[in-house]
C-alpha cells in the first residue's frame, strides 16, 4: 500500500521538525526498508485524545503513544488548567503503572506541568491508579494523570486524566480539554524543559494515608482475628498491585498471604500471560494452580494498574472456579449491607450504585436492606459524578460494574482493586468463621434474592464497513425492536440515546434521567435484560444478557445456573447475534 500524501506530509514534518535524532532515525529506517503499511498506520491520523485521555500502541508516529503525542496532550491540559484556575497555585499529581515506558512518560508529563508553572506531585515509583485518585483530594490538587493502559496487551500505553474531585474528567471538562489539546498543532508549542524545583517526589507518606483509609473499611475485625491464617493466594500479574495489596491485607490482619512469585515482579512485558486481564482464566491460571497446591481458601488477582480484581473460590465439590464481575459485585454488596446492618452502622442516607449493564440483583439486595440504589451509565466516572452530586446529602457505601471494577467508600473516586481485595478477604474470613466458603455464601445469596446469570458477547466489525454495520444494527433495533425474545414478550424498551423509557404494556413514556449514550435495553416479561452498546474506542458492538429465575434451594444452584446459560444461548440465537 503506497504512502498517502497526507501521511507523507506528516512524515516530512517529523523528519524536519523539532524531534529527537532517534525518532527521526526510526522513521528513516522504515522509509529505507519500504515499510509503507507501517508508516501509513503510524501517521494516518493523530492519536485521539478522547474523553478519558489517550490510549494507543507505543512507537514512533502521530498515531502512536510517545513523548510527543503525550507532550501535546499534556500541554493542552496545562493550558486548560491555567485558564480554569487563574491567579492561584495549580497542583497536579502524576502516577504510573508497570508498563514499558510508563515511568519515562510520567517524568515527561511532570516536566511539562512544571515548565508551565504548575506544582507537581510525582510518585517516586509505580503505584495503583486508585492511589492517584486518592492523592488528588488528599493533597488538594486541581488535576492528576496516571500513565496506564489498564489491562490492554503489552504493546499499549495510555494517559488518564482526573479532575479535582479525584474522578476521571466528565463534562464539561472532558470536551473542553479535548478542544485545548486539539489546538496544539506542533510540538514546538510544548514546554518540555522541566523546572525541577516544582516537582516533588511522593511515596511512603501517601501510601500510609491511603492504607489507613482502606483499613477503616473493615467491618468485622474480630472475625479476621479468629481467621487470620485464612489461606490467600495473590497475584498482581506483573503490575502495581504488589506495592499495596499485600500491605492492605496485612493491615486488615491477614497473616497467611501467598504471592505468585513468578508474577510478583512488575514487568511491562507481562512474560507469563498473553493478556494481563484478571477477567480471563488463562491470566489467573498460575494463581489457581498455586491455590490447589496449598489448599487455599481464596485466590485474588489484580490487573496492571490495580483498579480491577478477579477472584477464584472452591465450589462444593472442591474444584476451583472463577467468580465473575457481576457475582463479585453482588457478593460485595450483600456483605457490605448485611454486615453494616448487623454492626448497627446503617443510616437512612446510605446508598449503593451500579451501572445499567450490571446485574439487577444488586438493586434487589439494596431494596431488601432498605437501602437506596442508583444506576449510572457504564464507567466509574459516572458513579463518581453521582457521588459528587449527592455529597453532603446522602452517603455512598459501595458500588461496582460487571467488568470487575468495585469501589467501597468514597475516599477514592475510581474503581479500586486494593480496597476490594481487602474486603473480599474479609468476606471469606467471615464466611469461614461461620463454617462456610465464599462460594456457599454466593449460592445462599442467590437462594435469598433469586438466581441471576449474566453474559456478554462482543461482535467485532472491522474497517469502515464494519463501523457502518454497527450503526445499522443499532438503527434496525430502534426502528424494528423485537416483540418477543426467546419466547418472552418485550415489556419495556430503554433508549439511553433519546433518554426515553417506553412501557409497551400501557404505552407510557418516562425519562432515563441519565445523559445521552448510544445504549438500547430490552426488558422482557420474565425479567430478562438485553443491552446493546457499541464500543466508543474499538470496532465492536457489545451485547449484555441478564436472565433470572427463582432458586428454591441451594442444592439446585448448579442445575439452575446451567438452565439460565441455555436461556442466554436461546436469546443469542433468537436475536441472530453473530
Amino acid at each position: 500500500m503506497a504512502i498517502t500524501s497526507d501521511v507523507q506530509q506528516k512524515i516530512n514534518t517529523w523528519l524536519k521538525g523539532n524531534y529527537d535524532a532517534q525518532t527521526q532515525a526510526d522513521i528513516q529506517q522504515l522509509l529505507d526498508s519500504n515499510q509503507e503499511e507501517a508508516l501509513n498506520d503510524a501517521f494516518y491520523r493523530d492519536l485521539e485524545f478522547g474523553t478519558g485521555g489517550l490510549r494507543g500502541v507505543m512507537g514512533t508516529g502521530s498515531n502512536r503513544m510517545n513523548r510527543y503525542t503525550l507532550g501535546m496532550a499534556t500541554q493542552g491540559l496545562c493550558n486548560y488548567l491555567l485558564d480554569s484556575f487563574p491567579s492561584q497555585e495549580i497542583k497536579v499529581a502524576v502516577a504510573h503503572d508497570s508498563r514499558n515506558n510508563s515511568s519515562e512518560f510520567a517524568r515527561i508529563a511532570a516536566g511539562i506541568f512544571s515548565a508551565n508553572g504548575i506544582t507537581v506531585y510525582l510518585f517516586e515509583a509505580l503505584r495503583p491508579t486508585p492511589e492517584l485518585s486518592f492523592t488528588i483530594r488528599h493533597l488538594g490538587c486541581q488535576s492528576g494523570v496516571v500513565i496506564t493502559a489498564s489491562h490492554n496487551p503489552k504493546e499499549y500505553n495510555g494517559y488518564k486524566v482526573y479532575w479535582n474531585d479525584g474522578a476521571q474528567v466528565v463534562a464539561p471538562h472532558d470536551t473542553n480539554i479535548i478542544h485545548e489539546v486539539n489546538q496544539i498543532q506542533s510540538v514546538d508549542a510544548v514546554k518540555f524543559k522541566a523546572v525541577e524545583s516544582r516537582i516533588h517526589l511522593i511515596g511512603g507518606q501517601i501510601d500510609d494515608a491511603y492504607l489507613s483509609e482502606v483499613q477503616k473499611l473493615s467491618i468485622n475485625p474480630e472475625a479476621i482475628k479468629r481467621q487470620h491464617d485464612l489461606k490467600i493466594v495473590y497475584t498482581p500479574i506483573h503490575g502495581t498491585g504488589i506495592t499495596l495489596v499485600p500491605k492492605a491485607l496485612e493491615r486488615f490482619g491477614f497473616t497467611n498471604v501467598s504471592i505468585v512469585e513468578a508474577q510478583a515482579t512488575p514487568d511491562g512485558n507481562f512474560p507469563t500471560v498473553q493478556s494481563p486481564n484478571p477477567e480471563e482464566k488463562v491470566a489467573m491460571q498460575m494463581a489457581l494452580d498455586q491455590a490447589r497446591e496449598l489448599d487455599a481458601d481464596l485466590v485474588i488477582a489484580t490487573d496492571p494498574d490495580a483498579d480491577r480484581v478477579g477472584i477464584g473460590v472452591k465450589n462444593t465439590k472442591g474444584e476451583w472456579v472463577l467468580v465473575n464481575g457481576n457475582q463479585t459485585a453482588a457478593l460485595l454488596t450483600y456483605y457490605l449491607l448485611s454486615a453494616r446492618q448487623k454492626a448497627g452502622k446503617m443510616t437512612e442516607q446510605d446508598f449503593i450504585v451500579y451501572t445499567i449493564v450490571t446485574s439487577e440483583v444488586l438493586g434487589d439486595i439494596a431494596e431488601a436492606h432498605g437501602v437506596k440504589s442508583y444506576q449510572t451509565l457504564t464507567g466509574f466516572k459516572y458513579i463518581a459524578g453521582l457521588i459528587r452530586n449527592l455529597e453532603g446529602k446522602e452517603t455512598y457505601i459501595g458500588g461496582g460494574e460487571e467488568s470487575y471494577g468495585y469501589m467501597i467508600g468514597d475516599f477514592v473516586r475510581d474503581k479500586d482493586a486494593v480496597s476490594a481485595c481487602a474486603m473480599l478477604a474479609e468476606m471469606a474470613a467471615v464466611a469461614k468463621d461461620n463454617g462456610r466458603t465464599l462460594y456457599e455464601e454466593m449460592v445462599q445469596m442467590y437462594a435469598t434474592y433469586g438466581l441471576y446469570r449474566e453474559d456478554l458477547i462482543s461482535l467485532t466489525k472491522k474497517g469502515q464497513r464494519g463501523a457502518e454495520e454497527i450503526q445499522e444494527m443499532m438503527r434496525d433495533l430502534r426502528a424494528q425492536p423485537p416483540h418477543t425474545i426467546a419466547g418472552s414478550p418485550v415489556v419495556e424498551i430503554r433508549d439511553y440515546h433519546t433518554g426515553i423509557v417506553r412501557n409497551l404494556r400501557n404505552g407510557q413514556e418516562t425519562r432515563t434521567g441519565l445523559e445521552a449514550s448510544n445504549v438500547l435495553q430490552f426488558i422482557t416479561e420474565d425479567g430478562s435484560k438485553i443491552s446493546a452498546r457499541p464500543s466508543g474506542t474499538e470496532p465492536k458492538i457489545k451485547f449484555y444478557f441478564s436472565v433470572k429465575q427463582p432458586l428454591d434451594s441451594v442444592d439446585k444452584f448448579e442445575q439452575g445456573y446451567e438452565a439460565l446459560g441455555g436461556k442466554i444461548a436461546s436469546i443469542i440465537e433468537d436475536m441472530q447475534l453473530k
